[in-house]
């Protein structure tokens, strides 16, 4: 671990907590972290944040400590590949982990969503969204937190760019990777993974690639394919987390209305969205509308495009079909595609981890390839 052991115990009071402690051997940056974190939790409140309870300073031959609320399930990608396990193995050899349906996945797509609206509302960037860095409670409840031993229990979940620390690069958006800046709109790059995650069940982004290789991916504008029976809305929410441009991502609170309206619409039912009002930037590529149906088999996403409703509206059709056509021809010459991985994950030695050479990187970051495969109507 980076500065710290995770472990659970119990107080005076039947409460299990889970706490957290900064080691012996742990460096003065490693310690000026635990007690910034310190600072930070201590100003949250949100039901999809993990509870902070408190601190315990270095007393004597006690080190410090925080102590956190104790959520039963663990983190949320070990639940979530627990679920391709269920068919083959009885929940009792699951730890009790719970068993999620549709409905259950949506909700915890929603929840992170929940919480992340509420991070950025106070201006706070966590750098790290993932799955393993979200835990699971009873409910099932999911709430966001940043444990440091997630980089060691899934150490090769980060990689080492031109030696600088460890970075979750399989998360990271392009402007991540390439000047190692991370805002709010990145924090939205990584909900899009996130999502993608989760309709994997747990499965690895870019898994059978090596991070080496997921950099460059990365860098060519090379999008993940959206898992088998993702809902079409959910794969338009994952495309609009993955803007290259940064301004014209999609936002928290209305990926949360999008999941929301999906969640609590038990009955057929048409609502469009104004997503201009969420947005700051009225570029010409921004969304208008976004409509959700939810029948009883599936969830469309329906997309329009402010240019193209001006043209429409100013009955240029000629100019706007032959926009259309060069716009084809160009995509079909700069169509990439993504090598299909083996159907395991591949082994990654410790090794492999770290890249002493660094990289070349490009001089401008490519405009992505859209990578979605084609769902049915």
């Amino acid at each position: 671990m980076k500065f710290g052991e995770l472990s659970k115990t119990a107080d005076l009071k039947p409460d299990i907590v889970a706490i957290k402690v900064l080691k012996e051997s742990a460096t003065k940056e490693a310690e000026e972290d635990f007690f910034r974190e310190v600072e930070i939790m201590s100003a949250f409140q949100h039901p999809n944040i993990l509870s902070f309870v408190g601190v315990v300073l270095r007393d004597g031959n006690v080190n410090p400590m925080m102590v956190f609320e104790y959520m039963e399930h663990g983190d949320l990608a070990e639940v979530l590949r627990s679920q391709r396990r269920f068919s083959s193995e009885s929940i009792d050899s699951q730890r009790n982990l719970p068993q999620l349906d549709s409905t259950d996945i949506l909700g915890v797509a929603l929840q992170i969503a929940n919480g992340m609206e509420y991070l950025a509302a106070q201006r706070f960037v966590h750098r790290d969204l993932a799955c393993r860095n979200c835990l699971v409670a009873e409910g099932p409840t999911v709430k966001i937190a940043d444990f440091g031993m997630s980089r060691d229990v899934y150490t090769c979940d980060y990689y080492k760019i031109g030696g600088s620390r460890l970075l979750p690069v399989r998360w990271m958006s392009p402007e991540s990777v390439v000047y190692g800046r991370f805002t709010l709109e990145s924090d939205i790059w990584s909900y899009g993974i996130v999502l993608w995650e989760i309709y994997s069940y747990g499965k690895q982004p870019y898994y059978g690639h090596s991070n080496e290789e997921v950099v460059k991916l990365i860098l060519d504008g090379i999008m993940l394919i959206p898992p088998e029976d993702c809902p079409s809305f959910v794969c338009g929410l994952m495309k609009n987390c993955w803007k290259t441009e940064p301004k014209h991502r999609i936002t928290f609170t209305l990926i949360k209305k999008v999941l929301e309206e999906a969640y609590y619409n038990k009955k057929a039912e048409v609502k469009e969205f104004n997503l201009n009002k969420e947005r700051e930037d009225d570029a010409s590529d921004t969304l208008t509308k976004c409509t959700v149906l939810k029948t009883s088999t599936s969830l469309e996403c329906g997309i329009t495009y402010n240019n193209e409703l001006r043209k429409l509206e100013a009955g240029d059709a000629k100019q706007l079909s032959m926009e259309n056509s060069l716009h084809k021809k160009s995509t079909e010459l700069k169509m990439k595609t993504l090598p299909r991985p083996p159907p395991l994950p591949k082994s990654v030695s410790k090794t492999d981890l770290l890249d002493t050479q660094g990289y070349l990187l490009p001089s401008e970051i490519k405009e992505p390839v859209q990578y979605l495969r084609t769902l049915p109507a």
